[in-house]
């Protein structure tokens, strides 16, 4: 799929490099087609990382995507520079008249502060309840699932006495479910997380529905009746190296991590780690971006009024 992103955004040469089908602006203007609008609001500390991560998730379907990167705030980033956030990325607020197909919240480094203390809480509850009505579909990441979960549900989580981290085997729940289409019967996905909400909480919100779980790290996905919601709380996109990473990080700060489980070769954090959830990532975005977002979005986005009643199925 060729993802439309700005000329000298990082991403596009190392995607380039990966023989993953790009487009710059020039190029797709040209197009004359009808390509999906989709929205990130990246939380992450290290935003070019989980930008590259992201799109490189965006990339296994034959649709054309509009990237656009969005920001709540103008408060620098201590570990993306300032000039890469002015130059490719918009604040909510310049953005907020527009409607779009898709929307992608990722994670963020808040897992065992307050809901409440979070200095920018009131601002992302206001994007919460704005892509109800100006986004087809919502995938909320790891942080962001538990956190827009109990700004819609009222739910807290749970907070684990120890990180959760690993690379963990997930089942399916719902054989006919599209999201979860072409999947195998048991898939591995990482996890990076202390909060956890247990099956039997989402099972008691009537129009939600768990999609897949694993034993040791719990639910995993979980969809709106509508499609309208969808909550994702480990890490499919992540980097073979990213757990890897973290868990330096962690040891640097004095945290006393546990060795990620089911990760390192032997355990042993000498040895190189692979990637063995990539397929299952790439498979899970194209079936969001398929069957939650371009079959039912509407064919014409009125960027000031609301949605035509022209869709896009078939």
């Amino acid at each position: 799929m060729p993802i439309k992103i700005p000329d000298q955004l990082p991403a596009l040469e190392v995607l380039g490099n990966e023989n993953i089908f790009v487009m710059s602006h020039n190029r797709a203007n040209n197009q004359d087609i009808r390509p999906m609008q989709v929205a990130i609001l990246n939380l992450m500390p290290n935003k070019i990382e989980a930008e590259i991560q992201i799109l490189r998730m965006l990339s296994n379907t034959p649709l054309q995507i509009n990237i656009e990167l969005v920001r709540l705030h103008l408060n620098e980033s201590k570990n993306t520079p300032k000039a890469h956030l002015d130059q490719f990325y918009r604040l909510f607020d310049d953005i907020k008249h527009k409607h779009y197909d898709g929307l992608i919240i990722t994670g963020a480094p808040l897992g065992q502060i307050d809901y409440e203390q979070v200095l920018y809480w009131d601002k992302i509850c206001e994007m919460f309840e704005w892509a109800k009505t100006n986004v087809t579909s919502t995938m909320f990441s790891c942080w962001a699932a538990h956190a827009a979960l109990y700004h819609f549900y009222g739910i807290n989580r749970e907070l684990r006495a120890e990180k959760l981290s690993g690379v963990y085997k997930h089942w399916t729940k719902l054989p006919n479910e599209e999201l979860t289409r072409g999947f195998d019967e048991s898939f591995l996905v990482p996890h990076s997380r202390f909060g956890e909400v247990k099956p039997e909480v989402y099972g008691g919100i009537e129009d939600l529905s768990i999609l897949a779980q694993s034993p040791e790290a719990g639910v995993y996905l979980v969809a709106s009746h509508d499609k309208k919601l969808v909550f994702v709380t480990g890490h499919p996109e992540y980097d073979a190296t990213t757990l890897k990473d973290e868990y330096y990080r962690d040891l640097e700060a004095k945290l006393s991590p546990k060795i990620p489980l089911n990760y390192f070769p032997e355990d042993n954090p000498a040895q190189q780690p692979a990637n063995s959830w990539r397929s299952h990532g790439s498979l899970l975005f194209s079936n969001w971006l398929n069957y939650y977002v371009y079959q039912i979005t509407p064919y014409v986005l009125d960027v000031d009024g609301p949605f035509s009643e022209t869709g896009n199925s078939q």
